[in-house]
């Protein structure tokens, strides 16, 4: 698999450009951002929340950890990080833990920091362990639509898995 079908039905129904960076096989997107000797602010970090009722996708760059204490006080929420069967059961297209940065594709709100804006160059997880999709700013823009862009800063810290 290169790509989810999901993702690739929905990226040329937007029809926004986009390439295929192949990488060797990485379990994380940081390993992913490394692999690929890419910059880890430039590859987004999807980690899938659940309420309990609702999933919440939030987008970071890969150099950060979510702090779900620091989540929770800013959404007025009781957000947890999904399992891995939650993520099998959403992303049935996806090998597990592959998440690409799309969760309004798969019906769920998505939030994203806004630092993302400041890279002109963008790269996401396909679906697979091994290929990034690049975007431009300005397609990732275009995909993320009327999704929520809030300063995530607030909410994480730096990542301690750079192996």
């Amino acid at each position: 698999m290169t790509i989810a079908k999901s993702v690739q039905r929905h990226l040329d129904r937007v029809g926004v450009s986009y390439d295929l960076i192949s990488h060797s096989h990485s379990n994380s997107s940081l390993q992913s951002a490394l692999s690929a000797r890419l910059p880890p602010d430039q590859v987004i970090k999807a980690v899938l929340t659940h309420d309990g009722n609702n999933y919440q996708l939030c987008l970071l760059p890969s150099s950060r950890r979510l702090d779900m204490v620091r989540l929770n006080d800013y959404m007025r929420g009781h957000f947890r990080l999904a399992t891995e069967d939650d993520l099998e059961m959403v992303f049935e297209d996806c090998e597990t833990g592959a998440v690409p940065a799309l969760g309004q594709i798969y019906g769920f709100h998505v939030i994203w920091d806004d630092s993302l804006m400041d890279q002109d160059d963008l790269y996401m997880e396909s679906g697979d362990h091994e290929n990034l999709i690049h975007l431009s700013r300005g397609a990732f823009m275009e995909l993320m639509g009327l999704q929520d862009h809030v300063p995530m800063s607030s909410f994480y810290g730096e990542s301690r898995s750079w192996h």
